[in-house]
């Protein structure tokens, strides 16, 4: 359930805030992730948005070490040969997540695109601009916040590419 209560300020929302970007920040109870396939639908389910709406934050990693942060719906899979294209890369992987906390700042299930410790080229799955509000993770787990798409395009200097797996 969502909670009332004031929320400690992120990374994600000092960023934003900063920037004037407006959004809205909703605290929540983590559920059980045991026997879960896909955390991201049952949280949009429980706060009462189209999982569609809910993006979750993956960071691969290029061959020659570089850094590329995509987000995608979280019922969906990134394809990441797609996303390797609409970044000009020969190829992409999935950073390990014992390198993510050191690399970006934040933890598996907490990592929003916004407020990393330092700015990465970022893809936004184009299906972003079938809603007028996204919901991204607010930089910890059990936060999430709620953001106009075309801000945060803006703001992140985001491309909008298809990015998501046909067969996920």
């Amino acid at each position: 359930m969502a909670r009332k209560e004031k929320v400690q300020k992120t990374n994600a929302m000092r960023e934003l805030e900063r920037a004037g970007v407006a959004f809205e920040a909703i605290a929540f109870e983590e559920p059980d992730p045991s026997g879960v396939r896909d955390l991201g639908v049952q949280i949009a389910n429980m706060l009462g948005y189209d999982p569609g709406q809910g993006f979750k934050t993956l960071v691969c990693v290029a061959p020659h070490g570089g850094h590329v942060v995509c987000c995608v719906p979280s019922g969906a899979e990134l394809d990441l040969k797609k996303a390797a294209a609409a970044t000009g890369e020969k190829s992409l992987s999935l950073m390990h997540v014992r390198d993510l906390e050191p690399t970006t700042g934040y933890v598996r299930g907490g990592c929003s695109p916004v407020g990393m410790k330092k700015r990465f080229p970022t893809l936004i799955d184009e299906t972003a601009q079938l809603f007028d509000d996204i919901y991204i993770s607010g930089g910890r787990l059990g936060l999430t916040l709620k953001v106009n798409s075309e801000a945060l395009v803006a703001f992140l200097g985001a491309t909008l590419a298809d990015i998501c797996r046909e067969d996920a």
